[in-house]
């Protein structure tokens, strides 16, 4: 079993939809210490969708202390509480998408030897998870480990919609800078960088029922909401360049050309395609329900997260995703200029590790939901930043 970990979440909005913002904190239930909190706004929203995105926030946060948690997500949200254990049916496009996430975050924690339960309380009990959402509202974002100095707000206290910079903005600034201004001084070195952008697939079939589809298995196609998350995720990239030019690049895998498909047209690009972004090949495993294989085979499952060096029969072992991923990305990076790559977690979680020298028994620490972006800037003396991950 791992840690014992509660997440108190809370979302708002003034309107409904309206001026919106989420606040999350995860405690240790033992001592009833705050470990993490967070806020952020959303822009114009309705309450579910701020309540599901402070759960969202949440679950990130605790896997992030702990990736074989056992989680507790307390909220005073009725509906999010029973859409996610599974009793009550998600009618809204907005909500359905955002409980696949979390109900994938929460996959991803169990696949890692944890767990997620769901726990209603009431509003007067939620008053931490509430009081951040409303500096979510307020315009302030909030996203440290307790301890760490909170950082100042960007915006003026109380002004609500205020221009409150998101992630996406900052990395405007790093990308594109507006006219007139200067360009931000390299913290990794001097000169230009290569800008590499990693976008995760939309979903299939096989994604919602958590099945595995590796290199040489069924290659399924995007289904509506995949459809839905690759030209969600081709306007995020076109805000992210706000102009300026990219490559696009994508594995040979349908779900990761259709998405690719999407993200160029969106910029005016045809995508170009590299077969050694493809997932692993998980050989006799493809196909094969996660949740199955935890119950049925979870020494040969822990051995597959452990064991760079184990493979499936018909398979590849991590190592040998790794030579073929890293040898694409030095591609990638030695074209120069900006590359938007296209292809799936396996491999994102490869380049992540790599940069940031993480072993492989911790990289299931590493996010990348459908629809994701992530990015980085390689420095011509090899130093390498990563502006952000996981951003959807």
């Amino acid at each position: 079993m791992g840690r014992p970990l509660v997440v108190e979440a809370d979302g708002g909005s003034r309107g409904n939809p309206g001026v919106a913002g989420y606040g999350a904190l995860v405690r240790d239930p033992s001592t009833g210490r705050v470990l993490w909190e967070g806020a952020a706004p959303l822009g114009k929203a309705s309450n579910n969708v701020a309540e599901y995105s402070g759960l969202i926030a949440g679950l990130r946060a605790a896997q992030r202390i702990d990736p074989a948690a056992d989680i507790e997500a307390k909220m005073d949200s009725k509906l999010v509480v029973e859409q996610m254990s599974g009793r009550w049916k998600i009618k809204h496009e907005d909500m359905r998408r955002l409980a696949l996430e979390a109900r994938e975050l929460a996959g991803l924690i169990s696949r890692g030897g944890g767990s997620v339960s769901y726990t209603w309380i009431p509003r007067e009990k939620n008053k931490d998870a509430d009081a951040l959402s409303n500096k979510g509202m307020d315009g302030r974002t909030i996203d440290r480990m307790v301890g760490e100095p909170e950082p100042e707000p960007e915006s003026e206290p109380g002004a609500v919609g205020g221009p409150d910079p998101s992630a996406a903005e900052l990395v405007d600034e790093i990308i594109d800078p507006a006219p007139g201004t200067a360009a931000p001084v390299p913290t990794a070195g001097q000169g230009t960088p290569t800008r590499v952008v990693l976008v995760r697939h939309g979903v299939t079939d096989f994604t919602t029922h958590a099945r595995l589809d590796g290199r040489g298995g069924s290659d399924p196609s995007l289904n509506e909401t995949g459809r839905a998350q690759a030209r969600a995720a081709g306007a995020a990239v076109a805000h992210l360049l706000a102009g300026s030019s990219a490559r696009v690049v994508t594995s040979s895998l349908v779900r990761a050309v259709q998405t690719g498909a999407a993200v160029g047209a969106t910029i005016g690009v045809d995508a170009e395609q590299d077969a050694d972004w493809d997932e692993q090949a998980f050989g006799d495993w493809d196909g094969a329900s996660v949740h199955d294989l935890a119950r049925e085979q979870a020494a040969e499952l822990a051995r597959m997260r452990s064991d760079a060096a184990y493979a499936r029969p018909g398979g590849e072992t991590h190592l040998e995703l790794a030579e073929r991923v890293l040898a694409a990305f030095e591609r990638v990076v030695a074209a120069g200029g900006t590359t938007v790559v296209v292809c799936h977690r396996k491999p994102i979680m490869v380049v992540l590790a790599h940069v940031l020298g993480i072993p492989h028994d911790k990289i299931w620490r590493l996010a990348a939901a459908p629809g994701s972006l992530t990015a980085l800037e390689v420095w011509p003396d090899g130093n390498v930043s990563v502006a952000f991950t996981n951003r959807t």
